[in-house]
């Protein structure tokens, strides 16, 4: 089904850092076990921007089948209506040849305890991994279709 959950969101130099993972903790406390430790899941790099700004990207990673679930789950209590069937008209463009699912969250929702596609660049990006054996893009879809649709 789901082999793995990557997020990434980058921070610029304007934004607080502590309100961002604040906005990335919204998807990931859900999903941890008691025995799962943020701090291990979370890494936060600085980096230089195209322009020389300072910005941080921060990356976690769901790879237990349990909180990969949790995730979904948390995604279809939170999703609006608008955005299922946004979502729905999008799913081909979406998943990729090599199986990944992607979707874009909006931060400033996140924060808020809000869960909101968004198709701006200032987003927390989600890529999931699809697991099918034999690799095959139909029976991707159909998984994405049941835990996403």
């Amino acid at each position: 089904m789901i082999h793995y959950i990557h997020f990434r969101v980058i921070t610029h130099a304007t934004e607080d850092l502590s309100g961002v993972l604040a906005a990335l903790d919204f998807f990931l406390l859900p999903c941890l076990s008691p025995k799962d430790n943020l701090s291990e899941l979370v890494e936060t790099i600085s980096v230089e921007g195209h322009f020389g700004n300072p910005m941080s990207v921060t990356t976690a990673e769901l790879k237990r089948n349990s909180s990969c679930m949790k995730f979904s789950k948390l995604f279809q209590e939170n999703i609006t209506e608008e955005d299922r069937e946004l979502l729905r008209s999008q799913m081909p463009e979406r998943l990729d040849d090599d199986l990944n699912f992607y979707m874009r969250f909006s931060k400033q929702d996140a924060a808020l305890g809000r869960l909101r596609l968004t198709d701006s660049s200032d987003a927390i990006f989600v890529k999931i991994k699809i697991e099918t054996y034999p690799k095959c893009w139909e029976k991707a879809g159909l998984i994405v279709e049941e835990l996403f649709g």
